[in-house]
């Protein structure tokens, strides 16, 4: 049996304090209301920080104002000329010359201050959007996290279910692990599913679709609305976390049955669960990509999105159970656990980094070269506002795995693959940042508190679920009936 580590579980606490910590203080400084923006974008162009993205503000309110003081010359140079021009007309027909230069100021007064409103008009929106975008820092930092994590684990799960469909020979010495690890996919929906209501709540500016306002001056997302609405959405959030966290459960019970059983119905039940929970995953997955991520950009569109999202969490759900594996080995557990296992998960962890490069390619080269308006936005607003994370994050989850993963050797050994791993999911951790990111926060983003703080505090909380599931069965399946062929399984 397997006991958590009291260093580990240390650990873990700290990580979750110090993100607690973090989170809690994104949330006090972000910006209450229009005066600390103000204030902010006065002391960024004081500073000259972020001199580029509130240019086009400043040069505004400076043209403005020149244009206001030229219009003002301009418009006493007229009504001298205006008068001088009508000064016959005013012999001939006997008019007031007062009267007219009289009506010519008031016109010129009126055209002045409608430009003026005009222009207060579109500064006070341009405050309240950055207002809505730092105020979304926070929630979006916490959101990108929480997501990611609990994708993992659901990851992890569906690993475990292929597995079991496909009567896998090599991987039932790797079952509690990932029974480990799935572990945590209750927890982590649970809080999801409390942040989708909270983004129900109006609480944040996540889903722009939620709000009515909106809604009533978009058509493209009015025509949307009778998907897009905050019933029928968070239904089928309920429906999806609800059924994965039932199979994770079912499927767990069965398996620890199945080690004090005589016979293999419990094996059985298990496979047809499976089975069944694929199927469902299937369609589930593609519409909570759609639901929770591709809707906070819910001008864009694409078919490829779902199979996107899942090439994503689903190599870091591989290299999770790797690292894990490499971590339990490393403390003296998992005996029959050796180097042919290792180089097999390995294996998964570099194809699936190829197909995720493919999948990113072919989206990104299909709406390129279509070059729809509609479409493009979303590749533009990326490359030009996140030009370092978006290309970052293909090399770190392409050419890293690709130059580190394709010799057979490296497969074998742990340091490589720690290595490789860290990267691996660092890397896909950013492509979720790049999913969320530019939708919620725009250009007001940066890796700061807010971000490192969510990652530290659902990192810990992952850990403590983790091994402290792992505290609670053997190690070993021991009644499975392919557990003698996986004890012995060399390539």
């Amino acid at each position: 049996m397997y006991t958590f580590s009291s260093k580990l579980k240390t650990l873990s606490f700290i990580l979750m304090a110090v993100g607690i910590l973090g989170i809690g203080y994104g949330f006090l400084t972000a910006p209450k209301d229009i005066q600390d923006v103000e204030k902010l974008l006065a002391a960024e162009s004081h500073g000259g920080h972020g001199e580029a993205k509130h240019e086009g503000t400043t040069s505004a309110e400076s043209s403005h104002e020149v244009a206001v003081g030229r219009g003002e010359a301009s418009e006493d140079k007229k009504m001298v000329e205006s008068t001088a021009v009508v000064s016959p007309i005013v012999d001939s027909t006997k008019v007031d010359t007062a009267k007219v230069i009289e009506e010519t100021q008031v016109e010129s007064v009126v055209k002045k201050e409608g430009h003026e409103v005009s222009e207060e008009t579109e500064h006070k929106e341009h405050l309240n959007h950055v207002l809505h975008q730092l105020q979304n820092k926070p929630w979006s930092a916490l959101y990108v996290a929480c997501i990611f994590f609990m994708l993992v684990s659901l990851g992890v799960l569906v690993f475990y279910a292929i597995q079991q469909v496909a009567q896998a020979g090599w991987s039932p010495v790797l079952f509690r692990v990932m029974q480990g690890i799935t572990a945590y996919l209750p927890v982590g929906s649970l809080i999801f599913f409390v942040i989708l209501i909270l983004c129900g709540l109006h609480l944040n500016h996540i889903f722009i679709w939620l709000d009515p306002e909106v809604v009533a001056n978009d058509k493209l997302i009015a025509n949307k609305s009778s998907y897009l609405n905050f019933p029928f959405w968070i239904v089928r959030a309920a429906i999806f976390l609800t059924g994965w966290s039932l199979y994770q459960y079912f499927s767990r019970k069965n398996c620890l049955a199945q080690d004090e059983a005589n016979d293999d119905l419990n094996y059985k039940k298990n496979f047809k669960l499976s089975a069944m929970f694929l199927v469902f995953f299937i369609v589930s997955e593609s519409i909570m990509s759609w639901d929770w991520i591709m809707s906070i950009d819910p001008h864009w569109f694409s078919t490829l999105f779902g199979w996107y999202v899942f090439s994503s969490f689903f190599v870091s759900a591989i290299t999770t159970i790797a690292l894990v594996t490499l971590y339990l080995k490393s403390r003296g557990f998992l005996e029959y656990v050796n180097t042919s296992h290792i180089h097999d998960l390995a294996k998964f962890m570099f194809g699936f980094s190829v197909f995720w490069t493919y999948l990113w390619f072919s989206q990104y080269m299909l709406i390129w070269y279509a070059n729809i308006p509609e479409e493009v936005t979303y590749f533009i607003t990326r490359i030009e506002l996140y030009n370092l994370p978006f290309f970052g994050a293909v090399v770190m989850n392409f050419l890293f795995p690709l130059l580190i993963l394709i010799n057979t050797d490296f497969k074998r050994i742990t340091w490589v693959l720690v290595m490789a791993g860290v990267v691996i999911l660092a890397g896909h951790y950013i492509d979720f940042f790049n999913m969320i990111m530019p939708g919620t926060v725009g250009d007001r983003w940066f890796i700061g508190i807010s971000e490192i703080a969510s990652v530290l505090f659902f990192l810990g909380l992952f850990i403590y679920v983790v091994f402290t599931a792992l505290t609670k069965s053997p190690l070993l399946a021991k009644r499975n009936p392919f557990i003698e062929e996986s004890k012995h399984f060399h390539y």
